[in-house]
């Protein structure tokens, strides 16, 4: 039952009184982060900006209260966003709220049934191509504000074609007074964290300030978040459910954008949490994750919230700033409390470019474009097909048909690889004894381990790999792969991953004969320079003498 205990209960046990210091500083320098992103990303979603607060709030404690990573920071992400707008366009807040609970209760079922490790086989390419389309349509979508175009016939465009249409329909209104604020804000989120490295304040934080300053002392004719929005709440979230909104064809219409939000939530969320641990050091537990993320969704959306997941960026910031345990994440949100019911009516002076400026640096980041290319240039075609197919149909259409495509037809593809892969052969009864290349006829040279992989390496197995893990004094690590007759993009993700992890213990690590499509497959990635053409070698005996010779020179 340890997998279903929160990881704060496990950390409280050995708690000082030094980390608690180091975790309220973190905890209050993610909430200085967390503040401008989640009054974008609201208003990015079609909510108020109070909205996205809340969520941070409600979300981001739940999460640190219950959840299975002991850094985890939850909020309102750009991966929701345009799902989050389509719904509100389409259903209002009713919908939303009903999809959020609904995606809730999901979440919590799968955590509860220990979907935490099966969430591993949404294969690499999907991922990456709706990661890259959800940002080209967040981008897309904040051009109107950024350049303070305003729709002339009162459009109100939901898909991003559409949009693109009444952007090009409208672009004589641009306001260039609007245009300045935006390039200004853009200005300072790229120049501040290059002048001013340690300083612990966000630059999105100081390009609020300084462009809202700007626009009140010099009475710009810039559209703000007070003009656009005039009814901002401040204070305490607001319970937000009536009995009248869950129908039974309410429930129907949202069963769709429920499923999409909480497969979403979980991937991102556990994604996070995966990274968190490869800086920690850590391992959390994925279904005790997944539970605290359907409590929160439902509780966001029940105190006036948009869908919440892991934030990656703001729990690598929680992590470089000291935060070590879910203290720090329960810090950020108290901070955020304090801040909507003292503050948030300064909230109505940020102006709508500067929003929407941070935006465009959120969906760059999120992008992940440099992987996208990596993947176009060194995957197998089937992958190739998978990522751009996926990253289409998110752009033209939505994340619901790019994710049911992009998973049909993976399984497709990897069937027909199979297929081409696979022989079948008679059974022969092979022992050590009488298998001249069994590993158990070897002397192993001193602080050298060898694992050996049987079979095919693809997404849903691509996970073992990770499993690999060098002990105290090892020196050089061989993999041998005699018996790996194909490999796809997300296996070599990981053995890049099983790479680096390997770089950081000083361990040296050696493959041993690499079979023809798993060796074009890594030379395409770079994988052979990266490692070192001298440690590929084409038999186990040639690999031991390679990782002799290295230990006995280390």
């Amino acid at each position: 039952m340890n997998e279903f205990t929160p990881k704060l209960f496990s950390v409280l046990k050995n708690y000082s009184a030094s980390q608690l210091i180091k975790d309220i500083v973190a905890g209050i320098i993610v909430a200085i982060i967390a503040l401008p992103l989640s009054i974008a990303l609201a208003i990015a979603s079609g909510v108020g900006p109070e909205a996205g607060i809340y969520t941070a709030i409600v979300a981001g404690f739940i999460v640190s209260l219950l959840g299975g990573s002991r850094v985890q920071i939850a909020g309102p992400t750009a991966a929701f966003a345009t799902i989050v707008a389509g719904i509100v366009m389409k259903d209002g807040t009713e919908g939303l709220i009903i999809a959020s609970i609904m995606a809730g209760l999901i979440l919590v079922v799968m955590g509860l049934c220990k979907f935490g490790s099966l969430l591993k086989y949404i294969p690499d390419p999907i991922t990456t191509g709706f990661t890259a389309g959800i940002a080209v349509t967040l981008f897309i979508g904040q051009i109107k504000d950024f350049a303070g175009i305003t729709y002339m016939n009162g459009e109100k465009p939901i898909e991003t074609s559409e949009k693109v249409m009444a952007l090009i329909r409208n672009a004589s209104t641009i306001n260039w007074q609007g245009v300045l604020i935006g390039a200004i804000t853009l200005a300072i989120l790229i120049v501040w964290p290059m002048i001013f490295k340690k300083l612990p304040i966000p630059a999105s934080f100081i390009a609020v300030v300084v462009t809202a300053a700007l626009v009140k002392f010099l009475n710009m004719d810039v559209n703000t978040i007070g003009k656009q929005f005039t009814d901002i709440q401040a204070g305490l979230p607001p319970f937000s459910l009536t009995k009248s909104m869950f129908t039974l064809e309410n429930i129907r219409g949202q069963f769709s954008n429920a499923v999409t939000i909480a497969l979403l939530a979980g991937i991102e969320s556990l994604l996070s949490a995966v990274v968190a641990d490869s800086m920690i050091g850590s391992k959390h537990r994925p279904n005790m994750e997944l539970i605290a993320q359907g409590v929160a969704n439902i509780a966001s959306a029940s105190l006036g919230g948009i869908p919440a997941t892991g934030a990656i960026a703001r729990t690598a910031a929680n992590i470089k700033n000291g935060g070590r345990t879910p203290i720090a994440g329960m810090v950020h949100s108290i901070t955020l409390l304090i801040v909507v019911v003292f503050l948030m009516p300064f909230a109505k002076l940020i102006p709508m470019p500067c929003i929407a400026a941070i935006l465009f640096q959120v969906a760059y980041n999120m992008s992940g474009w440099r992987r996208f290319v990596k993947l176009v240039k060194s995957s197998p075609k089937s992958d190739i097909i998978v990522l751009l197919i996926t990253f289409a149909l998110t752009v033209i259409f939505d994340l619901v048909v790019a994710i049911e495509v992009g998973v049909l037809l993976a399984a497709v593809l990897f069937m027909r690889r199979m297929s081409e892969v696979t022989q079948v052969e008679g059974w022969k009864d092979v022992d050590p004894e009488n298998d001249p290349d069994s590993i158990d006829l070897r002397v192993l040279p001193k602080n050298t381990i060898v694992y050996e992989i049987n079979g095919p390496m693809f997404f849903a197995t691509a996970g073992k790999i990770l499993q690999i893990t060098p002990k105290e004094g090892t020196k050089v690590l061989v993999l041998r792969m005699r018996s790996v007759s194909t490999i796809d993009a997300t296996a070599m993700r990981n053995l890049e991953i099983l790479f680096d992890d390997c770089k950081s213990r000083g361990v040296q690590l050696v493959m041993s004969h690499v079979n023809e499509q798993p060796m074009h497959v890594i030379e395409k990635a770079g994988f052979v320079e990266l490692v070192g053409k001298d440690n590929f070698c084409a038999h186990i005996d040639a690999a031991l003498a390679r990782a002799k010779d290295i230990a006995e020179k280390t």
